[in-house]
């Protein structure tokens, strides 16, 4: 009996660090409503004007939203051209390049760090504009089933299409791992202070500062284009990695300053190319 009881014991503790240890992907903060959320520290009712608001370090402000420089578009557009490419020959993509963005936050520290800062690598891709939304997710659940190869040309034609197709205010991605019983510090971060930094390793090499807009799919407060946004987001990261069994969170990055860390250029290293400083006397 007592031998019984020893176990249970040694049982009842194993369990409690196990609870233990699944709380620590969390802050101390309850963001969710069951299994959904909104976003409270993001107002994007003033996008028409070109301001989003947004809560940062307890307080609302305001921001102009930027349009990303023919530069980052074309190093953008182009590297994803030649990403596709690669796939035609079977050669493997690269880690530089505009897909894998380093996301910079800060905000509030997860249960496992004595820190709120945070960087992760995140899947980013351009955006339809609003409008053309609804047309790009007909099209892409019409094709979805086709042959890769197929898709790999079908994707080229609208990258091709460049800014005339996509919105260049704006990047777009998910969030994959972040749950009521799993938080990423990237998640929690950007929940309660959305702006962030985002990075890419390549040459030429860009920095955009931006206001993250995390939208759940099942989220009932959703506007019409955030829905579509959502969509889109999830569908076109299904049409190249094949179907999932659930919709991720979305997340909209509303650009506001670019900046040029090319290496090797006199006129870079770092210089803020939008919104443009003025010229010194």
């Amino acid at each position: 009996m007592r031998h019984w009881l020893v176990a249970l014991a040694a049982l009842a503790v194993v369990s409690l660090l196990g609870a233990e240890e699944r709380n620590l992907e969390h802050a101390d903060v309850n963001l969710w409503e069951n299994t959904t959320f909104h976003q409270e520290s993001v107002d994007c009712s003033r996008l028409t004007e070109g301001v989003i608001r947004a809560k940062i370090d307890g307080s609302w402000q305001e921001f102009e939203i930027r349009r990303l420089p023919s530069g980052f578009q074309e190093w953008s557009f182009g590297k994803r051209a030649a990403t596709l490419e690669r796939f035609r020959k079977h050669e493997p993509p690269e880690l530089a390049g505009p897909h894998n963005a380093m996301v910079a936050t800060s905000g509030i520290a997860r249960s496992d760090s004595r820190f709120a800062i945070n960087n992760a690598v995140k899947g980013m891709g351009w955006l339809p504009y609003d409008e053309k939304l609804a047309e790009i997710i007909e099209l892409l659940e019409l094709t979805i089933d086709e042959e890769f190869s197929a898709k790999l040309d079908r994707l080229d034609s609208l990258y091709e299409q460049g800014t005339r197709l996509y919105d260049p205010t704006r990047q777009v991605s998910l969030e994959l791992y972040s749950t009521p019983e799993f938080e990423t510090g990237t998640f929690l971060n950007q929940m309660v202070n959305p702006a962030c930094a985002v990075v890419f390793l390549d040459i030429p090499s860009y920095e955009f500062k931006a206001i993250a807009h995390l939208m759940h799919p099942d989220d009932p407060k959703l506007t019409e284009t955030e829905k579509l946004q959502v969509k889109y987001a999830n569908l076109i990261h299904s049409y190249f990695h094949g179907a999932f069994d659930k919709q991720f969170i979305g997340v909209v990055y509303y650009v506001i300053e670019v900046y040029d860390n090319s290496p090797g250029k006199p006129e870079a290293k770092g210089k803020r190319v939008v919104p443009e400083l003025p010229l010194m006397p």
